[in-house]
């Protein structure tokens, strides 16, 4: 059967970190899944990406995180990952009120790294929406003032790991200056 396990797992050394680092966003529309290469041994790791399409990171720290909710139901017999991206952008900009403004209306692929450098392609076939979000301001001298917001997307498998930093795989990364 298809489903039958294949491995156990041991307890983990401690040695890792939880949070991420940085986003990088790829416009749906500049690859398509053909333009994915898989790693011969494993099937869930992206080792190249043809065309080189553009990868605009995004630095972020501390109150940003990405989780993948398995969503499973007996009586439909169906499984599901929803991939979950939330973000805290400190500083409003008029560009970048211009560049959220455009990613509300799109749907990217998310290459998230994390804070111990494993990088994941969330929406690989469906591509992330964004489905909420705030312009905030704050009230008190120590209150955000900036963007927050919640990219998701729904997959028929986990985000597939990328086998090492998006420029090593094939992205052009176009980091802001």
């Amino acid at each position: 059967m298809a489903c039958d396990l294949t491995l156990g797992r041991k307890e983990v050394c401690k040695d890792t970190v939880g949070g991420i680092k940085a986003i990088y966003l790829s416009n749906f529309e500049d690859t398509t899944y053909a333009d994915y290469g898989f790693d011969q041994t494993d099937e869930d790791v992206i080792d190249t990406v043809d065309g080189t399409p553009n990868a605009f990171k995004y630095e972020v720290r501390d109150a940003s995180s990405f989780t993948q909710n398995i969503q499973t139901s007996a009586e439909t017999g169906t499984t599901a990952f929803e991939q979950v991206i939330e973000l805290t952008l400190k500083k409003l900009t008029k560009e970048d009120h211009k560049e959220l403004k455009l990613l509300s209306y799109g749907r990217p692929r998310v290459i998230v790294q994390d804070q111990n450098d494993n990088y994941f392609l969330a929406g690989l076939h469906n591509g992330c929406q964004v489905t909420a979000g705030t312009i905030v301001t704050g009230q008190a001298m120590n209150d955000l003032s900036g963007y927050t917001l919640t990219l998701t997307g729904m997959e028929r498998q986990p985000a597939n790991f990328l086998d090492s930093d998006p420029a090593t795989v094939g992205f052009t990364v176009v980091a802001q200056s």
